[in-house]
């Protein structure tokens, strides 16, 4: 009979291990999947880039030095991206592709402030197109953080919580880092794209 409750404990056990552990999986595949949505908007968002460029370079033969800075900002904010798609919540990958953000709609803002001093720019279709599609995909990168950050929030809720963190250091569950802006807060709004 002792053998029969030892028995029954010791199954008891392994099944809640096993539905700990399926539970983190789950939560951390969650936040991988948000990013993967983060991901997805970026490289729209990195893609229009250069379309806006050749626009812009046509106007503004006198700002070669924004534009060069724009390309670079985009490249450095792609490496931080695929940095980061390769290990989604790592705190390095995700602070550095903030930073990388950070930068880039720093230089975007100042490309679309010196635009304003180009009439022919502001009403070019292209540019205009641009703007709208910019626009849309910040918006979407936007909703896809926020996703990001819940799932990445969950599964860190999840990891800690009693016996769960016993599980989750026993198998190397890491805590994620939520992807937030190294921006200033009175930076954090939208960069203004009118034309």
């Amino acid at each position: 009979m002792t053998a029969i409750i030892i028995l029954g404990i010791i199954i008891a056990c392994i099944i809640a291990i096993a539905l700990i552990y399926n539970g983190l999986v789950t939560h951390k595949n969650r936040f991988k999947n948000a990013f993967a949505q983060i991901d997805v908007q970026l490289k729209r968002r990195y893609d229009l880039i250069p379309n806006l460029v050749e626009v812009v370079k046509k106007y503004m033969q006198h700002e070669r030095e924004t534009l060069e800075a724009v390309i670079a900002a985009r490249n450095t904010a792609v490496t931080a991206s695929n940095q980061a798609a390769g290990n989604p919540g790592d705190p390095g990958a995700m602070k550095n592709l903030a930073s990388a953000e950070g930068m880039l709609t720093g230089t975007l803002g100042k490309l679309f402030a010196l635009s304003e001093s180009y009439p022919d720019l502001k009403a070019n279709q292209n540019m205009a197109q641009l703007q709208e599609e910019l626009s849309s995909t910040e918006n979407r990168i936007a909703f896809a953080r926020q996703a990001f950050n819940d799932a990445v929030m969950a599964y860190n809720i999840s990891r800690e919580k009693f016996p769960n963190n016993l599980i989750a250091g026993m198998f190397n569950f890491n805590e994620a880092q939520l992807l937030e802006s190294t921006e200033a807060p009175e930076e954090r709004k939208a960069p203004k794209v009118t034309f």
